[in-house]
């Protein structure tokens, strides 16, 4: 299971979001699915918490789903949206491109295509500058450099090793990384670097991101090397 990731999936009918939820948790590529049907309630959840992907329907009982998904980027959600409707006319697509989507899928469609387009998407936005993950009480923005609680009113700067160390560890998901794994990733084979350095910075991450350095939590050491935990 991957670390962290949450989807939001918007639409009124019922039976397909039973159908999504549980086909896509099926594949193990969200540990967290919400599910609500109006616009209203889909703006104010991703509101509340970052969601790492969001699935909206075009067509709700209260609203457009294009210009929820207009008022979610002009409120600053930055999570990838794609769109599910019924429509498949050009002038649909663009109009919900135009509205910040990311993709268009159109109804009915293949489950293993919607899932293709949610991987694609993922994949591109953890590598772009407004990737955003939930590490324990932090929201982590790699890009950044920066740890943040809350609404940013505490703010934790950490260096280039400390932020590719936490990015690897959380892309691998709960699972222990040996040191020379991380050493590998973090500094690529400079036969310079010993473990020492990684232990170093792993100590000094620690100082930073633990409520109590001497009952770690988060970055936790196991046998053979590293974990974070959820």
């Amino acid at each position: 299971m991957t670390k962290g990731r949450a989807l939001l999936i918007v639409d009124d009918d019922e039976l397909l979001r039973r159908a999504l939820k549980e086909q896509i948790s099926s594949q193990g590529d969200f540990n967290e699915i919400d599910e609500v049907e109006t616009g209203a309630a889909a703006h104010e959840r991703a509101l509340a918490r970052v969601y790492d992907m969001i699935l909206l329907d075009v067509g709700l009982p209260d609203s457009d789903g294009r210009d929820i998904c207009r008022k979610m980027r002009a409120s600053g959600v930055r999570s990838p949206i794609i769109m599910l409707t019924a429509a498949d006319s050009d002038d649909d697509a663009i109009t919900g491109l135009e509205s910040g989507a990311n993709d268009y899928v159109t109804k009915p469609f293949r489950m293993a295509l919607l899932l293709a387009r949610v991987r694609a998407h993922l994949r591109q936005h953890e590598k772009s500058d407004d990737a955003i993950f939930i590490i324990g009480p932090y929201k982590f923005q790699p890009a950044a450099k920066m740890l943040m609680v809350g609404d940013g009113q505490k703010k934790i700067r950490l260096t280039e090793k400390e932020t590719a160390i936490l990015k690897f560890l959380y892309r691998v998901g709960n699972k222990t990384v040996s040191r020379e794994t991380l050493l590998g990733e973090v500094w690529g084979y400079n036969a310079a670097v010993t473990t020492h350095t990684l232990e170093t910075h792993v100590y000094r991450l620690r100082q930073k991101i633990e409520p109590d350095p001497n009952r770690v939590q988060l970055l936790v050491t196991e046998p053979g090397g590293y974990r974070l935990n959820p």
